[in-house]
C-alpha cells in the first residue's frame, strides 16, 4: 500500500480511495485507536478549538466510569439499543467485550464537518458506506504508556487486561484503514496536528468558507 508523508508529519495513506479529495461536501472525520489512547480528549479538545466541527455523541450499553461526566455517551439499556438497530438508526454499530457501541445517522442539514470517534469495527462501517471518509488512527506513546492510561481512567485490571490484548488487533486493522496516523504524545500537539490535516484536506476538497 503506497505511503507519503503528509502535512505535519502524519501518513497519507493512498488505499481504496484516490489521494485526491474533490468533493465539497462536509467531511466525515473518524478517529480510531485502541482503548486508552486519549481519543476523548483530543475530541473535546478539537471541538474546542474549532467551531467547524461537531460530535456525533455515541450510544452505549456500558456503565458510565467513575471519571466520566455524563455527556461522553448516551448510555442506554440493551433493550434500548437493540431497538434502534432495529429501527436502522445507526451510521454504525458493534459490539466490544460485550458491549454495544453505536453513532447516530447524522442530520443531512448539518453543514459542519462531522467528528467521530470510535471503535475499529464501527469505523470499518464507515468506510464502506463513504469511501471518502477520513479516518484517524491515533496512537500511543508506547504500550507503557497506554497501560498507564487505562489505570488512570479508573478501568479494572480484567479490563485493563483485555484492552491491551485487543489493542494489537485494534492497531493492525487501524493501519488498513487509517488515512493518516498521529501519536498522541502531547495533547496540544497532536490536535494542532489533526487541526492541520483537516485545514488541508478542507482546501483540497473546496470547502474552506
Amino acid at each position: 500500500m503506497p505511503r507519503r508523508v503528509g502535512s505535519a508529519g502524519s501518513v497519507l495513506v493512498s488505499a481504496n480511495n484516490s489521494s485526491t479529495l474533490l468533493s465539497a461536501k462536509p467531511l466525515v472525520v473518524v478517529l480510531i485507536g485502541p482503548g486508552g489512547v486519549g481519543k476523548g480528549t483530543i475530541t473535546r479538545r478539537l471541538l474546542d478549538l474549532n467551531s467547524r466541527l461537531w460530535l456525533s455523541r455515541s450510544w452505549t450499553t456500558r456503565a458510565p466510569r467513575e471519571s466520566e461526566v455524563g455527556d461522553e455517551y448516551y448510555f442506554v439499556s440493551r433493550a434500548e439499543f437493540e431497538a434502534a438497530i432495529a429501527a436502522n438508526q445507526f451510521l454504525e454499530w458493534a459490539e466490544f467485550h460485550g458491549n454495544l457501541y453505536g453513532t447516530p445517522k447524522p442530520s443531512l442539514d448539518e453543514p459542519r464537518d462531522l467528528l467521530l470517534e470510535i471503535e475499529v469495527q464501527g469505523a470499518q462501517q464507515v468506510r464502506a458506506q463513504d469511501a471518502e471518509a477520513v479516518v484517524i488512527l491515533i496512537l500511543p506513546p508506547s504500550l507503557a504508556v497506554l497501560e498507564e492510561r487505562l489505570r488512570g481512567r479508573g478501568d479494572s485490571q480484567d479490563h485493563v487486561s483485555l484492552r491491551l490484548v485487543s489493542s494489537a488487533t485494534e492497531l493492525a486493522i487501524g493501519h488498513e484503514l487509517a488515512d493518516f496516523v498521529v501519536t498522541n504524545d502531547d495533547i496540544e500537539r497532536v490536535t494542532g496536528e489533526i487541526l492541520s490535516i483537516l485545514e488541508s484536506l478542507r482546501v483540497s476538497r473546496g470547502n474552506i468558507s
